[in-house]
């Protein structure tokens, strides 16, 4: 390695000798000289770079020509070791016999590979050669660089199809040696290897005038070359075939490549050495380190030596050397550079700077002094000593004493002479100019005053010049009058410079500020620059902000509190929600617990007048309650009594002398209404009281005492008379200067700003009004706090108070609880809203006992419908007899209700009637038959009806035909069996289940419908005579291979040729060559690509031949010859006419004498021995290929097939044998006997279970049965004429295949679709007769289980009440009521503590009081201290919201991109819903036919509207669909149904089974408490815990008593109303039986005997009563079984009552408390969401600005690339 650096030291050394002593015969000394050129790849394989090559990673497979080969690149090429490494640096030319032994490979697949050559310096290119072994790229580009890859140009552009891959480069001709051009010579796909590519940096076409100019230079000077090759030749295959064997076949391969050039070394060298660091030095090899001469060095002689810089570096230009030139620097110095500004200044003359002058000299040729020195005028330039040191002050001169260089008159300067410093003079600069002081090393020499110009007086000197001070306005202060004076701010141009603070006296702590921008110093949420504004969620307190409401107060029972709504349009001219009502001599009692700060305060009393008179006596007591604090404020005594009259044109009144309260302590002030009038005799005089008011004496305030200029304050607080805007309660409009000097006294008395504090429930948000602290408040909430609810509102919750809806007939008044919302009822009704009736009356609100014949004590609370009838009795009033039973049910009649005997009578198994009557002339009893009977007992079966009445529990029951017979018909099934005789309807079968041959569909809808099958796409044994089966259920057609659909219509996907008859055969089509795998149904023609042609495009185009896998020739015929202008295919021999051959068809044929085109047929002599000879030669070749057969398999073979069928025959005896198909048989047959049997128990137990279903629909059926005959001979006709339709399709198609193929499917495809909805109208499983059926055996279903269930919950419920009240009654609670209220019960003990059944003047129940010794009064003590414990529960939760509220913030920031990401998503979201709102709509439309079909009840509306649809055309214009789609709609939304009135009774029973449900949950819960409770009990007194039991199952049996009350109530109303549906629903269908039934009946009998009709006409009265009473008949089973089941179940449910009872109360208080604190944990949870949505909406805020910011960004990229361009 040394000895390299050494030998490349000596060759640089030499070199710079050889420009001081040049050799004559270097060409360099006349002109420029170059280094020779050679290959720039030798020495420089490992520079070579390529982006993919194949065996990197291990072997690759790839394929040449269908033989495949190994690539393992791992190692470098080795012939022995390594011979399939192909690795790039393969590609060096080597000139060894096995050149075409090695070459560089990519990968298999990949297209886009680079090839790219570092080179270590720059290098003149000339051109390159690639030699390539496979096919050369299809796409390539040759690009270089000069900056050592940091840029790149494009040399050339080479493709096979230069507009597809470079559409945008022009194809040439080259114009410029330097254009860019796609050129296409080198891109085929010819020659497959051994191709070469071939680029010239400078066409030899082109003469370069000026080969030495920078433009051609720049052009060949290269740091590195890169080929990028970009499309590989893949013969018509696809690479993105994810296939190795595709991709196997084509990569790319190259032999090798040359690169040449030579150093790069701009003229200035002849020869090259190698570059230090670089070891390689092959033989050949171009080195890049130019040997430089004309006095340049570097690596490529960029550059002019290190004194020879008098001229800039030029390149040598023929025979101008351009020789660096050597610096001039009068001798004092050895070193210079070069500065184009300075050779451009001297007229391109000179350039060389010199550096580092010595002498103290300096300039460029080092002609002058250095600074501090001056140039001698009498010694030379070059003389060591030229320069002396100047003599100046360095205090008071520039540059620290520096003088003049030279003397230059015209410039003013004189050699040594000093110049001074702006503020200092003299001729050494050593003393200072006027005004100015302190010589020194200041830049101006002397200072300066520097007195602020804002604040010094004007005028005169404005400082002292001794000591400098300035001489400063009144409020300014400093020494250079820079300062303002304490309290001021604002330093300016104002006669006295400053301002003063005028700092806000309440906001401010002091009258303080910045000088700089006057802020004062607030107080805690106080902001503004005087401090004069609240933060958000803060405020300031009016003046009349202590309000104390008389509702709140304490008072005795005479005082009423007054409640009073709102008003909507106006003010209130009251606080709170309303009123005390205070008779004379009454007094109430306020708590003031709440004093902002000791001082004085005005007593406003706010009132509402209700006399015409003054009162004339109120008496005002304010006592303190708790002790004195040591630094009292007030003088003692503590108590304050004044009396005060209220005028009535007044609504407020000010006490006369004002209050001394203190902070921290408690008052209370008793108000006595003493005297109304001494002269009004007026009985009960009372006076409504508001509220009253704390004002504060701001008088005494700081902020209007002291200062005269404060005194001027409260005169104009005064004036504005701000006090009194206070007193009222409608507020006027706030002044501005009232509006400060309130804010001021407010921050005083409150030492800053007060939080909002409003309610998470009832505000809109934490943020109040900042005048006053009123929040925003919810609907019908009320407060400053928003935390009440306005009278006749209650439930205070997120969305505000719900109303009270006090029903206006059954309640006092239209308020209610502010918590559970009960109304006060009148007298007699209950109720949360007062709107039922007590239990056993009716008639809201004027109620009535129930009268029910003595047969029921129960009736409905609206209607008076008595319930729950005895005696076998039914009806409104229990007036008529029910099912199975006649008689008289009317009080007083003396008749009882008793069974029909039809034949044995009801609970005898053998009774088949509803009801019974007797005539009246002959007593005879008649039978009102049920369903399915017959007979003068209905002992007989009717038609349509099996089974044996005869013994007991026999039933007749429908026969199971699936509605397939006539039910009118006797002998439509057999009377004993059932089994089906006469099936409609195109159906067959024992229970007429299945479809007829030929039909297809449901036969139990009677949907069978005709086989369509398509006879050409059929299999043939399918159809007999044009009559096709199909599968009995699907309808599915046998269809032909390769024919699919329902009917066998059509082919499958990729087949064609259905009229064959054999069936579609496929298309075939080439997967390559065509555009599809589908061809032309009729011709079977596939869409071929072009260049492609054949029925399966696998033939080359019309009139050419070959293989189009490989190339395609076209057809060289001679037209005179030819029979078609088509040749072979596949040989390219043409079609030659008779008598015609050759391979053009150009010469005349065998048997054919003359000259082409005119050849005559030879003698017939000839065409007799050609067929003789033609035989012979025939007959010997096949003895010679017989005789060739034999000698290779033997003479056996001849008798092979006969071995073998003798072999085959013996394997089927054997078979035959061993199989033992008789017992196999037999087996089979046994198995199927077992299957049959079991099959029949099934059918039996399904035609049992359908018996009911069948008897209750068979009037209906019949007439349904009409409907869809009728239905089905018009479907018949339209498959008639679909029928005829096709067949003239079939017609057409036969006819004119081509042209009339489109027509002849959509005709038919119309045709078809109107047979498929006509059917579809008639026998589909949702046609409107199934419908109606299902529909009336679901809602008679439904409506049973409802009667039971509710029936059941009905008689439970009243079980429970007489049991509850019988227990009341018996138990004494007086000493219960003691306990707990502290009197005992009754009314004769009504006192001021109230008891058990004790009501107060308003009728509220009273319990307890003030001073009584019950628990009611101990649990309100223990409550206030549960409040204030509330209190102190509430202050820590404002800590944890302050805590919330952090972390709010910092989820926020966490969610911003979780927001991001989902507004992405709601974006694809929106377009989604695009996308899917037209099938939505599409949707609805058949949502609404499916239930105009499925809910509609009117058979003939139904019946009507199909007939219109089956006579319409279907339309295939889209506006006349449009029209019958809206005329759809408007008949679905027309139909009525039934779905109503079963959603609405089955929402009443599930009311009725949770009731049921929330009584069980109840006593689940009170279990889960007991331990609890048990922890709570061990920590009280025995008899306390006694005491407390009592009192708790006292309130609990009452409270329990009156939500069971109410539970029932609601029950039974609900009850009522599910009765009321089912009677109507059940009488509909019951009135439509019994019409049947009377037809029946009256045929019967006119055909016997007219006189039974003339009775019977008689006794139409006495039918239609008895009828009622059948109906009813069948309630009262259903009724006695749901009692049971109630009984049962109402024993668990009073047991566990009783044990809830016992902790229910000792459980309340703790659920109550919890109930609360889960209240308000929910309640920040919302918070908690609401400032989520805040910061949601801030982050999208921000999301905008981001992306305003980026389309700034954007434009501003935009515009530096265009203005880039200039360049």
């Amino acid at each position: 390695m040394w000895m390299l650096q050494a030998a490349t030291i000596l060759t640089l050394g030499l070199g710079v000798l050889a420009q001081y002593f040049p050799d004559h015969n270097d060409k360099c000394t006349e002109g420029s000289c170059y280094p020779a050129t050679g290959d720039l790849l030798i020495g420089r394989a490992h520079k070579l770079t390529a982006s993919s090559t194949c065996g990197l990673d291990g072997p690759e497979t790839y394929c040449i020509a269908g033989k495949c080969f190994e690539c393992d690149s791992r190692e470098k090429y080795n012939e022995y070791t390594y011979p399939n490494s192909h690795t790039i640096d393969n590609v060096v030319t080597t000139f060894t016999p096995n050149r075409l032994k090695t070459w560089w490979q990519s990968q298999n697949g990949e297209e886009n590979v680079t090839i790219q050559l570092d080179l270590e310096a720059e290098f003149h290119f000339t051109h390159i050669i690639m030699t390539f072994k496979t096919f050369r790229p299809a796409a390539m580009v040759i690009e270089r660089s000069a900056d050592h890859g940091q840029s790149w140009k494009v040399y050339r552009y080479f493709a096979f199809d230069c507009s597809a891959s470079f559409p945008y480069i022009s194809q040439g001709p080259v114009i410029n040696v330097d254009d860019v051009i796609c050129d296409s010579r080198y891109s085929d796909m010819e020659p497959s290897t051994e191709g070469e590519v071939i680029f010239r940096a400078l066409d030899p076409v082109f003469k370069i005038p000026d080969p030495y100019s920078q433009h051609i230079q720049n052009l060949l000077r290269i740091t590195n070359l890169r080929v990028r090759m970009l499309k590989l030749h893949t013969l018509g295959d696809n690479l993105l075939d994810g296939r190795e064997e595709i991709k196997q076949k084509y990569y790319y391969a190259l032999y090798d490549m040359v690169v040449r050039g030579s150093c790069f070394c701009y003229g200035h060298a002849s020869e090259c050495a190698p570059v230090r660091g670089i070891e390689t030095s092959e033989e050949g090899m171009v080195h890049g380190l130019c040997i430089c001469k004309h006095h340049t060095t570097g690596l490529n002689c960029e550059e002019c030596q290190g004194f020879y810089q008098d001229v800039p570096w030029r390149p040598a230009e023929g025979r101008n050397t351009n020789a660096c030139k050597r610096c001039e620097c009068n001798h004092h110095t050895d070193r210079c550079h070069f500065d184009m500004a300075v050779y451009l200044s001297s007229g391109n003359v000179s350039g060389g700077v010199c550096d580092s002058c010595q002498h103290n000299t300096q300039g460029q040729h080092c002609e002058g002094c250095k600074p501090f020195f001056y140039q001698h005028p009498n010694r030379h330039l070059r003389d060591p000593h030229i320069c002396e040191p100047c003599d100046c002050d360095p205090l008071g001169s520039l540059n620290g004493g520096v003088c003049d260089s030279v003397t230059d008159i015209l410039r003013g300067m004189v050699a040594g002479q000093c110049r001074c410093k702006p503020n200092a003079e003299g001729e050494r600069c050593d003393h200072c100019k006027q005004g100015h002081y302190g010589l020194s090393e200041d830049p101006l020499g002397c200072l300066s005053c520097s007195c602020n110009t804002l604040g010094t007086l004007p005028g005169g000197n404005p400082c002292d010049t001794v000591s400098g001070n300035c001489f400063c306005k009144r409020l300014v202060t400093g020494r250079y009058c820079n300062q303002c004076a304490p309290q001021h701010w604002g330093l300016s141009n104002d006669m006295d410079g400053c301002r003063p603070c005028d700092c806000d006296l309440g906001g401010a702590l002091n009258n303080n500020c910045s000088p700089v921008t006057g802020q004062c110093v607030c107080r805690e949420h106080m902001f503004g620059r005087r401090c004069d504004q609240v933060e958000s969620g803060y405020y300031f307190a009016s003046l009349d902000h202590y309000i104390f409401e008389a509702e709140d107060a304490a008072f005795q029972p005479e005082v009423k509190v007054v409640p009073r709504p709102l008003p909507v349009d106006r003010q209130p001219t009251w606080t709170g929600v309303g009123f005390a009502n205070v008779p004379e001599g009454e007094k109430i009692r306020f708590t003031i617990d709440n004093v902002p700060q000791s001082m004085e305060y005005t007593l406003l009393i706010r009132y509402e007048p209700q006399l015409p008179d003054v009162w004339e006596q109120v008496m005002v007591d304010v006592v303190r309650t708790g002790f004195p604090s040591p630094s009292a404020h007030c003088s003692p005594p503590y108590a304050d009594q004044q009396s005060v009259s209220l005028p009535p044109g007044y609504r407020y009144v000010v006490l006369s002398r004002p209050l001394c309260l203190e902070k921290g302590q408690k008052y209370t002030v008793e108000m006595l209404l003493a005297l109304y009038s001494s002269n009004d005799l007026h009985h009960h005089p009372h006076m409504l009281i508001d509220s009253i008011v704390l004002l504060p004496v701001v008088r005494d305030l700081e902020l209007f005492s002291g200062s005269p200029d404060r005194q001027a304050a409260w005169e104009m607080f005064q004036k504005y008379r701000c006090l009194e805007r206070s007193q009222s309660v409608q507020k006027t409009p706030m002044t501005d200067i009232c509006k400060e000097y309130i804010f001021s006294a407010s921050a005083l008395l409150h030492q800053g700003a007060m939080e909002c504090q409003c309610d998470l429930r009832g505000s809109l948000s934490l943020v109040c009004d900042s005048i006053g602290g009123q929040c925003q408040c919810r609907t019908n909430v009320m407060g400053k706090k928003c935390d009440t609810c306005a009278p006749g509102t209650f439930q205070l919750g997120p969305s505000g108070c719900r109303p009270c809806e006090c029903d206006s007939l059954g309640s006092q008044n239209a308020f209610c609880h502010a918590t559970t919302g009960q109304c006060s009822c009148l007298p007699g009704v209950y109720g949360r809203t007062c709107v039922h009736c007590l239990h056993n009356h009716w008639g809201f609100p004027h109620c009535q006992p129930c009268f029910c014949n003595g047969h029921s004590q129960h009736c409905h609370p609206h209607t008076g419908q008595c319930l729950e009838c005895r005696d076998h009795t039914t009806g409104t009033h229990c007036e008529r007899c029910e099912n199975g039973y006649h008689g008289n049910a009317l009080l007083g009649s003396g008749e009882q209700c008793r069974p029909c005997m039809c034949p044995d009578g009801p609970g005898s198994g053998r009774q088949f009637a509803d009801t019974c009557y007797h005539k009246l002339n002959s007593l005879q009893l008649v039978c009102v038959c049920s369903p399915g009977y017959k007979g003068p007992r209905c002992e007989e079966c009717a038609p349509g009806f099996y089974g044996n009445p005869e013994v007991v529990g026999g039933r007749c029951h429908p026969c199971q035909c699936n509605g397939n017979i006539d039910m009118h018909d006797p002998g439509s099934c057999d009377a004993r069996t059932g089994v089906c005789l006469k099936c409609l309807f195109h159906s067959e079968g024992h229970r007429c289940q299945h479809c007829s041959p030929g039909y297809h569909g449901d036969a139990s809808t009677q949907s069978c419908q005709k086989c369509m099958c398509l006879p050409l796409g059929t299999v043939a044994h399918s159809c007999v005579d044009g009559e096709c089966k199909c599968d009995r259920v699907s309808g599915q057609c046998a269809c032909l291979p390769g024919v699919e659909g329902l009917h066998c219509d059509h082919c499958a996907p990729n087949t064609w040729n259905i009229n064959s008859g054999d069936g579609c055969q496929p298309c075939q089509c080439h997967h390559i060559h065509s555009y599809s795998l589908s061809c032309d149904l009729l011709s079977g023609q596939c869409s071929c690509k072009p260049g492609f042609g054949g029925r399966t495009c696998e033939e080359c185009r019309e009139l050419f031949w070959g293989d189009p896998e490989v190339k395609c020739y076209a057809c060289d015929c001679d037209p005179r010859g030819i029979a078609t202008p088509q040749c072979n295919k596949m040989t390219g021999r043409c079609v030659c006419v008779e008598g015609v051959t050759g391979q053009r068809c150009d010469s005349c044929g065998r048997g054919y004498v003359g000259t082409f085109p005119d050849c005559q047929r030879c003698h017939q002599c000839f065409s007799d021995w050609d067929v003789t000879v033609g035989e012979l030669t025939n007959q010997t070749q096949r003895l010679v290929d017989a005789v060739d057969e034999l000698k290779v398999s033997g003479v056996t073979v001849a008798y092979q097939d006969t071995i073998s069928s003798l072999e085959d025959g013996a394997k089927q005896l054997t078979q035959i044998i061993e199989d033992n198909k008789a017992q196999q048989t037999l087996t089979h047959s046994q198995n199927l006997l077992q299957q049959a049997n079991e099959l029949k128990l099934a059918l039996d137990h399904s035609l049992n279970r359908s018996e009911a279903t069948v008897n209750q629909v068979s009037a209906e059926h019949a007439k349904a049965v009409d409907e869809v005959n009728t239905l089905t001979q018009e479907a018949q006709r339209l498959q008639d004429s679909t029928d005829e339709k096709q067949q003239q399709v079939l017609l057409i198609k036969h006819s004119d295949l081509r042209g009339a193929s489109d027509s002849i499917r959509e005709y038919y495809q119309q045709s078809v679709d109107a047979e498929s909805r006509a059917s579809r109208a008639t026998t589909d499983h949702l046609s409107p007769v199934e419908q109606s059926t299902s529909l009336r055996q679901a809602a008679e279903t439904t409506l049973n289980a409802l009667q039971a269930e509710v029936e059941l919950k009905q008689q439970l419920q009243g079980e429970r009440l007489d049991k509850l009240k019988k227990e009341l009654e018996q138990d004494d609670l007086s000493k219960l009521s003691y306990q707990v209220c502290g009197a005992a019960s009754g009314p004769e003990s009504c006192g001021d503590c109230g008891g058990l059944g004790c009501a107060g003047e308003d009728g509220v129940p009273q319990c307890g009081g003030e001073n009584c010794q019950g628990l009611i009064t101990q649990s309100s003590d223990m409550w206030s201290k549960a409040k204030d414990l509330d209190q102190d529960i509430l202050k820590s939760l404002k800590e944890v919201e302050k805590l919330h509220r952090m972390v709010s913030d910092a989820r926020g920031r966490a969610d911003e991109a979780k927001h991001s990401a989902h507004d992405v998503l709601l974006k694809a979201n929106q377009s989604k819903a695009r996308v899917e709102q037209t099938n939505q709509e599409l949707r609805e439309l058949i949502q609404e036919i499916r239930d105009f079909l499925t809910n509609g009840t009117n058979l003939e509306r139904i019946e009507a509207l199909a007939d219109e649809v089956l006579k319409l055309r279907m339309p295939v214009e889209a506006h006349k669909l449009k029209n019958i789609t809206m005329e759809i709609r408007q008949h679905v939304a027309n139909l009525t149904t039934v779905d109503n009135i079963l959603a609405e009774s089955a929402d009443q029973a599930q009311v009725a089974e949770r009731l049921l449900q929330q009584a069980r949950a109840i006593s689940e819960k009170a279990s889960e408490l007991k331990e609890e409770a048990d922890e709570v009990k061990t920590a009280l007194n025995e008899s306390e815990h006694a005491q407390s039991v009592a009192n708790d199952s006292l309130k609990a049996a009452k409270s329990d008593l009156n939500n069971t009350q109410q539970q029932l109530t609601s029950v039974e109303s609900e009850t009522a109303a599910s009765e009321f549906k089912l009677s109507d629903s059940t009488q509909r269908l019951l009135d439509l039986e019994k019409g049947v039934r009377v037809v029946r009946e009256k045929t019967l009998e006119t055909s016997n005997t007219a006189e039974v009709t003339k009775r019977q006409t008689d006794y139409i009265s006495e039918d239609t009563a008895q009828t009622k009473r059948a109906l009813e008949l069948e309630v009262e089973p259903n009724f006695k079984l749901v009692s049971r089941l109630m009984e049962q179940k109402a024993v668990g449910v009073s047991n566990a009552r009783e044990r809830a009872m016992q902790l229910q109360q000792e459980a309340k208080d703790l659920l109550e408390d919890a109930t609360s604190k889960l209240q308000r944990l929910k309640e920040l949870e919302r918070d908690f969401s609401v400032n989520q949505q805040t910061l949601a909406e801030r982050a999208e805020e921000l999301r905008g600005l981001e992306k305003a910011a980026e389309e700034i960004l954007h434009e501003l990229s935009q515009r530096v690339t265009v203005y880039s361009t200039c360049l």
